[in-house]
């Protein structure tokens, strides 16, 4: 009986110890503290037996190791949850992602294309493949993405402004410009404010650009996109004390600095 009670308190113990190491990653993840969410889900991800759970921790793995510019870290453990859950379309969206993003434009579809078949209205992984399209100059299947996903979510804020993207990526910056307009008027959010601001820097207003990305952040103070689109108006009215501050801090936000060095080049230009 004592053998079994002991047996039962090492098992309650256990599940314990993992439910906080979950509830530390987490955190850590949430707050923006990619390091300490790389150690929590490394260990996580290591000792789980359960293979669902296993392959859940290496994603979360991978994407802090992504957020903290260790890119072939995440690849590999991407990878690793993806043979721990062939059926997790979250990891199948991350390898299109990752892909995309290192110009791996075939393998990226290839992973996103998988991804869809197993969720066909995930509007992430739309959203990705129509960008990976766009990359690739097939602007009328990007645009296909995209309404494809208001299809069955007409009130996507991302496919809205993906198309008022696609838009401003095209040349159209007054149509974009009317698209953005819309947008706030009906709902003004932080994303909006950023993409507008976009498109005024494009039209080389800079005074509105700025206003733009201020609202977004002070709507959202932790959208590192608005920083990033901040930091680019500085270069451009003479700034770059200010402008690298802003890199540095959409980078303690998540966003990737691989993404940026073309702007911290002229950071370390100005040192």
């Amino acid at each position: 009986m004592k053998k079994h009670l002991f047996f039962l308190t090492l098992i309650f113990s256990t599940v314990s110890l993992q439910a906080q190491d979950k509830k530390t990653a987490e955190e850590c993840f949430q707050n923006a503290d990619y390091k300490c969410a790389e150690e929590q889900y490394a260990k996580l991800a290591q000792t789980e037996k359960i293979q669902k759970l296993q392959s859940e921790y290496y994603n979360y793995l991978g994407t802090s190791q992504r957020r903290l510019g260790k890119t072939t870290s995440a690849f590999k453990s991407y990878e690793s949850a993806l043979r721990a859950n062939p059926m997790s379309a979250a990891v199948y969206a991350n390898l299109g992602s990752i892909h995309g993003q290192k110009g791996n434009k075939q393998a990226a579809l290839d992973y996103l294309n998988q991804g869809i078949k197993l969720e066909p209205e995930n509007a992430e992984m739309y959203l990705t493949r129509s960008k990976v399209y766009e990359n690739l100059g097939k602007k009328d299947l990007a645009a296909k993405d995209l309404n494809q996903i208001l299809s069955f979510a007409p009130d996507n804020i991302y496919a809205r402004t993906g198309l008022a993207n696609l838009k401003k990526n095209s040349g159209d910056l007054e149509g974009s410009l009317k698209d953005y307009n819309q947008l706030i008027s009906e709902k003004p959010e932080s994303l909006l404010y950023s993409g507008r601001g976009d498109v005024y820097f494009r039209l080389k207003k800079n005074k509105e650009a700025l206003a733009d990305v201020n609202k977004a952040i002070s709507i959202d103070p932790k959208f590192a996109q608005a920083y990033v689109n901040k930091a680019l108006i500085l270069f451009e009215t003479a700034k770059p004390k200010e402008a690298c501050a802003s890199l540095d801090k959409a980078v303690s936000l998540g966003y990737e600095k691989p993404l940026l060095l073309e702007y911290y080049s002229k950071c370390e230009v100005k040192k």
